[in-house]
């Protein structure tokens, strides 16, 4: 199934095919998954062409994971950080900072320079639980959807001079998610996902989620003591070619007027425009708070 969040914060099945949207009688897609997918439908059809997609999901806590990919984690080693950046290291995301397909990234001049994409994967938990192992992870894997972790590598490098990093990855509209969640039982090897991220059409991100340290249930499982809630996000960490590892990292990084194309087959793929902060607000940006 694909499940989507619509217009003004609707719920439906998505049968992409067909072109339709069956509307499920739930006020969110993290109520579907706390009711175990057991709901009704309204009886609206619409047509997919007349839906506006939003986010699919606003859980309750969402999970970041970092240093996950063995093609990312060798380029990281390369990047002259403060800190090395350690295989398990999670914090959590700003869930404010969440935007869905085709809505802006705004680029926020009067903090960074350097405004960076990682694609991902997001894993959607479908039930609650808490201090579980791998070998029962996989029940509560319920699916997946599309996360491009943008970043101020500007911020971040800074605060890994203390070995966080939070505020870079956290700020307004950093955070898109989407297009739809795909259930698992749609997915038939979770650990065999191409994975591209393009932007303006140019090739930035090629991974594969087979090339990864640790498998999804032991990635779930290791989470697991912090307390799972139905719908909760984990990510699972960026695979090779981000710009901040190229060797002039300032032809890659992103700008106003880019468009960014996150993808992973059989998931989706989610599009975003990177837009000024006064094509948004119609206003010169603010300029950063100093401590």
């Amino acid at each position: 199934m694909k499940l989507i969040t619509f217009d003004e914060g609707r719920v439906g099945r998505l049968e992409l095919e067909e072109g339709v949207v069956i509307e499920l009688d739930v006020p969110s897609t993290r109520e579907y998954f706390e009711r175990g997918g057991k709901v009704g439908e309204t009886g609206e059809r619409l047509r997919y062409e007349d839906v506006t997609l939003r986010a699919p999901i606003r859980p309750k806590k969402f999970f970041h994971t970092a240093g996950n990919f063995i093609d990312h984690h060798n380029e990281l080693t390369a990047v002259d950080w403060s800190h090395p950046v350690h295989k398990g290291i999670v914090f959590f995301q700003n869930l404010d900072a969440i935007i869905g397909p085709d809505d802006d990234i705004v680029y926020p001049e009067g903090l960074t320079k350097e405004l960076d994409y990682e694609l991902e994967l997001a894993i959607v938990i479908g039930k609650s639980g808490k201090f579980f192992g791998p070998d029962e992870a996989e029940d509560y894997i319920a699916g997946f959807t599309v996360f491009n972790d943008i970043t101020a590598r500007d911020i971040q490098r800074k605060e890994m001079e203390s070995g966080v990093f939070s505020f870079s990855k956290g700020i307004d509209t950093f955070c898109p998610i989407g297009p739809w969640i795909v259930t698992k039982e749609e997915v038939p090897d979770m650990h065999n996902l191409p994975m591209e991220l393009r932007v303006n059409g140019e090739v930035r991100q090629q991974g594969n989620t087979n090339k990864t340290r640790i498998t999804w249930p032991h990635l779930v499982a290791y989470h697991s003591p912090q307390v799972y809630s139905a719908g909760d996000l984990i990510t699972t960490g960026t695979i090779s070619g981000v710009a901040a590892v190229q060797p002039n990292p300032f032809d890659f990084y992103l700008q106003p007027g880019d468009v960014v194309e996150a993808e992973i087959k059989g998931i989706g793929t989610l599009r975003n425009k990177v837009v000024s902060w006064e094509e948004a607000y119609g206003e010169p940006a603010p300029k950063r708070v100093d401590w």
